[in-house]
């Protein structure tokens, strides 16, 4: 018997086959889910293309988190490709522009400090409302982190970003909590991913982390941090809210 034997998942943010998203999904398959995928424009025959690589083929829906339409449509995309619920979401998106990363913190407009806040931030909320009607008790929404309890050189407003997306776990747990649905975060110490690679200077961040970690660190694999995704997913969590989960090394816990 599978760890998710029975249940129905949405992944967002599948990019890439080295993505947290990625193995989260095949993770969630091996376990015996079943899952849809989401994407939207450009990156939709992405997503799809990899979506062949999972064990399961998997369905991709189109969600532009931005988009009202798209996330008022959501659960009726949803149910189009077959899914009639969802014991789990998994929020992994995020985006700031980089002109607010790379050491200009300082020099960062408006403009595009809101649309990482938007993206990275407020989409946690907005995806959680869109799948609601398909969610009961017993149902989890899982999002991705990157420590904000600390200034990181080179993340800037990305960091604030994520800092939002930790206060507004707390208060999804707090206003999911009376429905029964669990909001937790994944906290994942730094992996070469596309996203990774997109941020100015973010080797000077993962450099020192296999030094630092007292487990040491891969940062070539997004596994561990997967793995935990997955498990929070499960029933094994069932009075576990508002929590972040570190998935680092033990980095989080150390002096400097």
């Amino acid at each position: 018997m599978g760890l998710l034997d029975g249940k129905k998942l949405l992944v967002t943010g599948v990019l890439t086959d080295s993505s947290i998203a990625f193995h989260a999904a095949r993770l969630a398959q091996e376990e015996g889910a079943q899952v849809v995928l989401s994407s939207f424009g450009r990156q939709m025959k992405l997503t799809q293309a990899f979506s062949r690589r999972l064990p399961v083929e998997a369905p991709v829906v189109p969600l532009d988190v931005t988009s009202q339409e798209d996330l008022d449509g959501l659960a009726d995309a949803v149910r189009a490709a077959g899914l009639d619920r969802l014991d789990g979401v998994v929020h992994s998106i995020g985006f700031a522009p980089q002109s607010v990363m790379g050491g200009n913190f300082l020099t960062g407009t408006w403009e595009d400090v809101a649309t990482a806040i938007q993206v990275s931030t407020f989409s946690y909320k907005s995806l959680a409302v869109a799948a609601k009607p398909l969610m009961s008790a017993g149902s989890a929404v899982v999002g991705l982190t990157f420590d904000a309890q600390f200034a990181w050189p080179v993340y800037d407003w990305m960091g604030v970003a994520k800092a939002g997306l930790e206060s507004a776990n707390r208060y999804l747990a707090r206003d999911l909590g009376p429905d029964g649905i669990r909001a937790n975060l994944v906290s994942a110490g730094p992996i070469r991913t596309t996203a990774a690679k997109s941020i100015p200077g973010f080797e000077t961040m993962e450099d020192a982390w296999p030094r630092r970690a007292p487990l040491g660190w891969d940062q070539t694999t997004a596994e561990p941090a997967a793995r935990a995704v997955v498990a929070l997913l499960s029933d094994w969590f069932p009075a576990t809210t508002g929590e972040i989960v570190h998935v680092d090394g033990g980095v989080h816990a150390m002096g400097q």
